[in-house]
């Protein structure tokens, strides 16, 4: 395998996974970045413009057997390395994923084989501990280790900030938690020593929260473009419209992402159980296997909350993100009973059609 994959984070990880026999019809490559109806696809050496094969894209049956940023693909090079066709998905360590914005029942894929994940809110408005836990159900769902960067550090003293981080460390005490600066660039080393080559990270958050300021800040140039906005937003807002892989000097790679005004999940029972843990430790000393945390006597978690061992909007956040990932998928699973249908339908009108010739 080349040297310059392992460039792009390819690793005895990826390699274990991948089929030797599959690598004799085709090359392998990283996609660093997703656009309307094409993708740019990384060999190592260069950025090249990619598009689906036509099998891939007809036997989709949801956008997650679409590739996404940070997917190793499966492709073939044609003209000299400066056009490619992706044939398949290959090697997939995590995937990040929401549900889609609106009433659409569907997933939308974020980013693929992501090793950490900076979670970034500002310490201004921003700050929202019940959002945060947003962040880190769709995290922990992906097997992806979160870490809180907390933006604009010069708007606030000190023990502000030293409070700010207490009261997330309240309820989440092992989760790292950085504060840093883009404007003073206090913190930004720490965030810098945290990187390491090889690994994959990518940059969650609001708009407006300096995401995308942060990567030019670590790279050391404005190579992407942020705008400005009034002093009390404070500072810039991004003006990111896509997802893409960018490789730093120290030989780490990060991913930015467009700011999610919406933030659903569904199918998210391992993300619930390791962010609300606390919870599930609770629910385990319920008088009933199947209680709901919510009327039942004997229930430990809400005994908790009447003697304010539990914070009594975490609780009702946890309510409400387990409810809601229940919905989503059972209509999630309605949805795809009717495609299937229609499916069926579909082939046996073209059977009848074909009969009749």
């Amino acid at each position: 395998m080349s040297n310059n994959l392992e460039k792009i984070g390819f690793n005895k990880s990826v390699q274990s996974s991948v089929c030797p026999e599959t690598l004799e019809q085709y090359d392998l490559a990283r996609v660093v970045a997703v656009h309307k109806e094409s993708y740019t696809i990384s060999n190592g050496e260069s950025d090249i413009l990619a598009e689906l094969v036509g099998k891939l894209i007809f036997s989709a049956s949801s956008p997650t057997d679409y590739p996404a940023v940070g997917d190793w693909v499966f492709v073939n090079f044609y003209d000299e390395n400066t056009f490619a066709i992706i044939h398949e998905v290959a090697y997939r360590k995590s995937l990040l994923k929401r549900k889609a914005p609106g009433k659409k029942v569907d997933f939308q894929l974020i980013a693929a084989n992501i090793d950490v994940a900076f979670i970034v809110q500002s310490l201004n408005e921003n700050f929202n501990l019940r959002r945060l836990e947003r962040y880190l159900v769709m995290v922990n769902e992906s097997n992806i280790q979160p870490i809180v960067l907390l933006s604009k550090s010069d708007l606030l003293a000190s023990e502000d900030i030293a409070d700010k981080i207490n009261d997330i460390q309240e309820v989440m005490p092992d989760l790292q938690v950085i504060p840093f600066s883009n404007e003073n660039e206090s913190g930004l080393d720490s965030v810098r020593e945290i990187m390491q080559p090889g690994l994959t990270y990518c940059l969650l958050g609001s708009s407006g929260v300096g995401k995308t300021t942060l990567i030019n800040n670590l790279i050391g140039q404005s190579t992407y473009k942020t705008k400005t906005v009034s002093k009390k937003e404070s500072k810039g807002r991004h003006v990111t419209t896509h997802r893409q892989l960018t490789k730093l000097d120290c030989g780490a790679m990060v991913i930015d992402t467009p700011g999610m005004r919406e933030l659903g999940n569904f199918s998210v029972d391992t993300g619930i159980e390791e962010t609300f843990s606390e919870i599930m430790a609770l629910a385990e000393k319920c008088q009933f296997n199947d209680c709901t945390h919510v009327k039942e006597k004997g229930c430990a978690v809400l005994d908790a909350v009447d003697k304010d061992l539990l914070s009594i909007d975490r609780y009702h956040n946890y309510l409400k993100m387990s409810k809601e990932s229940t919905y989503n998928e059972m209509s999630y699973l309605e949805k795809r009973k009717k495609d299937r249908q229609f499916g069926k339908h579909c082939k046996t009108v073209m059977k009848h059609k074909k009969s009749q010739r």
